[in-house]
């Protein structure tokens, strides 16, 4: 007897929810930040997505069930879980909650996400950062991980290729998940693989209809935070042109044209010429006005033809971590590859183009002292080529060689996961004291982010003929949110959406008459608040447009190297790290063997 063809099942097919949802994180409020517009995609839910959209064709769980994929970014969207729920009721009741891409600081607000779908029977899977890491450096499991296990939460270690996801998804629509899918150590190659992607309404929910995409994992340095090496491994494993030739055609055709790459360090990808000339070609040929940031190291400039290149290809903003200026601060993290006397070079490389330069920096190092930290805040205006920086407290992120020694050895840790955002000090300092830790993290972005210094970025940007626009924005929003509101720049978004009944367990929940004047008036202030900036910024922008001679302006970090750079400039001079580097720097150029002409 012959098989009935595909589409005589279609009447009778059963339905299976797989729910993506990358969770937020609680604010100081207790309500889960959630905005309507958000600033980055989430880059796990892409690729979740992405694999859950080749389940659906390849049809896991047989011709008979059809896999509904939802992807939920709670940054930017309100959960209705009574809605979900009623929907997978209506339709037969079988579905997997799979929380996607948890870091630590939304790890509470996690759990208490799966709580109400562990309740309705509903089977839910986490994984991310937190628990991977937490598995992969600790000689035993967390409380808060435990405890998650206890409630009826299953956890995903490691990464989801390679036929994972399909094994989860079986064993999901069978009833029986098991507690842990451990697959930390098994790295996956990602060449070929599904490649990732949201829907256009997801994407609509970023600012400037922004995705996200990798086209390498890991990394091969040995920093102390970093909890990448420790989950991707320090093996690098990259995707093809072919791969990311469909990924930019597929976004295309949504219209999304704006991509955040998430490479740890795009600069390492052995491949990088190619993945260029393919987006180059893809600009040239089918006329994609592709706009691409991307992480790169303090030795990029080093590689031949890497920076002409990426922004030939589209790269209009790179992320740079310099995370210190003081050396000794840096051979503490075992950053060894940073070099404060490469920074100079390699900033004006990069501003030989219209790219626009944000650098990361970490405060909080074991030579930091509250008046270090405010000298070297000044330097950095002063003399180097930086359009925005990220300012981070040193934060030990589960998953971290930091964090383990730290969980090992007893010592004091913040226990609210909540806080573990680099926003905020989790840990004692040894020189300095927790108030003189905190007044200095805050006073580097307001002296940063001064409307002097705001000032003196844009008529750099004019100077060098940079992106007036991306800059004057930046900065705006970068003066607004860690200075009016106490937020990371990176957690923001456009008007804040808040639930009232949908606050943090511990706290109570506030009456109606006082939730919701309260919360009006607040989004208003903010945003008039936000308003009164974007004005400033313009009138200051007027100015310096009008001014003739404007393309004529440089200052110390603007101004090409010399050979008196070392001796005159207090990056090298003010601290006897410094000074050791530039002695190093001029017995490596001593010792470098002379270049022959022919």
């Amino acid at each position: 007897m012959r098989e009935p063809p595909d589409n005589a099942h279609v009447g009778r097919r059963e339905i299976f929810h797989l729910v993506l949802i990358t969770p937020t994180k609680y604010d100081e409020d207790g309500y889960p930040l959630v905005w309507w517009r958000s600033v980055l995609p989430s880059n796990s839910l892409a690729a979740l997505n992405g694999l859950g959209r080749d389940c659906q064709e390849r049809q896991v769980l047989g011709r008979h069930v059809e896999i509904r994929l939802t992807a939920i970014d709670e940054a930017n969207r309100l959960i209705r879980t009574t809605q979900i729920l009623k929907q997978v009721a209506g339709d037969g009741g079988r579905a997997l909650i799979a929380l996607v891409g948890v870091q630590s600081n939304q790890f509470p607000r996690a759990v208490d996400l799966a709580r109400p779908f562990l309740e309705a029977g509903l089977p839910v899977c986490l994984g991310g950062f937190h628990v991977s890491g937490c598995f992969a450096m600790l000689p035993e499991v967390p409380p808060e991980i435990q405890a998650a296990l206890d409630q009826g939460i299953s956890l995903f270690l490691g990464e989801a290729e390679e036929g994972r996801l399909d094994q989860v998804l079986r064993d999901a629509y069978a009833r029986r998940l098991q507690p842990i899918y451990n697959y930390l150590g098994k790295l996956p190659s990602i060449a070929g693989a599904p490649i990732p992607i949201l829907d256009e309404t997801d994407v609509k929910r970023t600012m400037g209809w922004i995705s996200s995409f990798d086209v390498g994992r890991g990394c091969p340095y040995k920093c102390s935070f970093c909890t990448i090496i420790n989950v991707h491994g320090r093996k690098s494993r990259f995707r093809t042109a072919e791969d990311l030739e469909r990924i930019v055609v597929e976004n295309d055709a949504q219209g999304i044209r704006q991509f955040f790459v998430t490479d740890d360090n795009l600069a390492r990808n052995q491949n990088w010429s190619e993945l260029f000339d393919t987006l180059i070609r893809l600009r040239e040929e089918r006329g994609i006005k592709l706009e691409l940031s991307v992480q790169v190291d303090t030795r990029c400039h080093q590689i031949p033809g890497f920076i002409p290149k990426a922004a030939a290809a589209g790269v209009n903003t790179v992320f740079i971590g310099l995370e210190n200026i003081n050396p000794d601060n840096l051979a503490t993290t075992g950053k060894s590859q940073n070099r404060i006397t490469d920074y100079r070079e390699m900033l004006l490389a990069w501003k030989q183009f219209p790219v626009t330069i944000c650098a990361g920096y970490i405060v909080g190092l074991p030579f930091d002292t509250k008046e270090s930290l405010m000298r070297d805040v000044e330097i950095i205006k002063r003399e180097l080529a930086i359009d925005h920086i990220f300012f981070t407290m040193l934060t030990p992120l589960p998953g971290s060689a930091d964090h383990a020694r730290i969980y090992q050895s007893g010592e004091w840790m913040d226990p609210d996961l909540t806080r573990y955002n680099t926003n905020f000090r989790v840990i004692h300092h040894p020189r300095m004291t927790d108030r003189e830790w905190d007044q200095a993290y805050r006073e580097m972005w307001r002296r940063y982010y001064s409307w002097d210094h705001m000032a003196r970025m844009l008529r750099r940007a004019h100077a060098l003929r940079g992106d007036i626009r991306k800059t004057r924005n930046y900065l705006g929003w970068y003066h607004h949110f860690p200075i009016n509101l106490g937020l990371h720049p990176l957690e923001g978004g456009l008007v804040q959406l808040r639930s009232r009944v949908d606050r943090r367990p511990t706290r109570p929940r506030e009456h109606p008459l006082v939730f919701y004047p309260k919360y009006f008036f607040r989004e208003m202030r903010v945003m008039l608040t936000f308003w009164l900036i974007v004005q400033r910024m313009r009138r200051i922008d007027r100015r310096i447009e009008r001014d003739p001679s404007r393309f004529d302006y440089r200052d110390e970090a603007i101004t090409p190297p010399s050979e008196q750079d070392f001796a005159d400039l207090a990056l090298f001079r003010d601290t006897r790290g410094g000074r050791d580097a530039v002695a190093k720097a001029a017995a490596r150029k001593a010792a470098a063997p002379k270049r022959r002409i022919a």
